[in-house]
């Protein structure tokens, strides 16, 4: 009888040792398997391959959010947006990536012209993004705004002086106009903009203008024409709103102080309104995760991404549900061209061969 007990005791032991390696509803066994399935989904989840021309610690923050909110690791390859194309066209189908993220409506339609980009359907996209600030055919999307404004020395401009970008050519502001060279694809947008409101001629008539009254030849950067309108060199500059935005919270007090001695003022509010160009991405033409590359888009286009870019960043939302930041609103409500961005790049080459027929550097 006693062997019997034993047998049966050793046959129960064996039992319970089997139920608690499958698993049988212990603490412990609960534990490994949450965490089994974590790694599951996070593999399940995968990767999206970004190429950016951006070089911001808020897209960087917003990229991990990404990441914890979707599981979708967002591996990062960051250089200039010529290099970066570049690299798109020799890797061809081998490439890894799977978004272009560049500045300017220029830059996008060149990467689909160079076939780089896909088009992609979405309805988040849809009604995140005005139909205006991507492209015709959705191969890239706006994802922030920046509008090119007046900027103008308070001790020396009233803002009464001022009106329109046209009016930057009458002869008051003969040797008073900084701007960037030529080779600045922002200065190339803004022309092509007006090719597509007005024509060629009146384009090209703007372009001379400008040339005739700047106060010395283009250099340097947005930030270098504010600092050279304090220093006296020239009454008003155009720059895009976020360099200014950049001037009042930089950490140098030299540049706050520019910064404190300018006033901004969008043009053109009587007639076509202020010149807006944005930072966009597109999803490549040969991306292995697209649907985590859409996915990504969408999450850039949402509230929470879009109202991180206003503030840290002092861009403009693309989607029309988030209100800019409180400095950007501080400035004023403003109106802006009503032309669709894809215009910018159509233009383009005949705005930069305009800007070498008159002589602008």
């Amino acid at each position: 009888m006693h062997s019997k007990k034993s047998i049966l005791s050793i046959f129960m032991a064996m039992a319970l040792m089997f139920l608690a390696a499958c698993g049988g509803g212990n603490n412990a066994s609960t534990g490994t398997e949450s965490k089994t399935n974590t790694e599951e989904e996070t593999k399940e989840a995968g990767v999206v391959n970004l190429y950016t021309s951006r070089h911001y610690e808020t897209d960087d923050a917003l990229f991990a959010k990404f990441t914890e909110e979707t599981g979708i690791e967002v591996n990062v390859v960051k250089g200039e947006e010529d290099e970066l194309m570049e690299r798109l066209t020799r890797e061809g189908e081998a490439t890894e990536a799977d978004l272009f993220y560049t500045a300017d409506a220029g830059r996008l339609h060149w990467a689909k012209e160079k076939q780089l980009l896909q088009s992609v359907e979405s309805e988040t996209l849809s009604k995140n993004i005005p139909e205006n600030y991507r492209d015709v055919d959705n191969e890239w999307f706006g994802i922030t705004k920046r509008a090119r404004v007046i900027v103008y020395a308070k001790d020396r401009v009233k803002p009464e002086d001022l009106s329109t970008y046209e009016a930057l050519t009458e002869p008051q502001w003969k040797d008073k106009v900084l701007i960037r060279s030529s080779d600045n694809i922002y200065n190339q947008s803004l022309l092509a903009s007006f090719i597509s409101l007005h024509g060629e001629d009146e384009a090209k008539n703007w372009a001379q203008g400008i040339v005739n009254n700047m106060a010395r030849d283009p250099e340097g950067g947005d930030r270098d024409q504010a600092k050279a309108v304090v220093a006296g060199e020239g009454d008003v500059a155009v720059m895009n709103t976020y360099y200014y935005g950049q001037l009042l919270n930089s950490e140098d007090p030299e540049e706050v102080k520019v910064a404190e001695q300018l006033g901004v003022f969008f043009p053109n509010q009587e007639t076509d309104g202020t010149h807006v160009n944005v930072s966009g991405v597109g999803v490549t033409k040969h991306a292995k995760n697209k649907e985590n590359a859409i996915k990504f888009i969408e999450f850039l286009s949402s509230e929470e991404a879009q109202g991180e870019f206003s503030e840290a960043n002092y861009e403009f939302p693309v989607n029309p549900a988030v209100e800019p930041s409180e400095l950007l609103a501080s400035w004023g409500e403003f109106k802006a061209q009503d032309i669709n961005m894809s215009e910018l790049g159509k233009y383009n080459a005949d705005a930069l061969k305009m800007m070498n027929e008159v002589g602008w550097k």
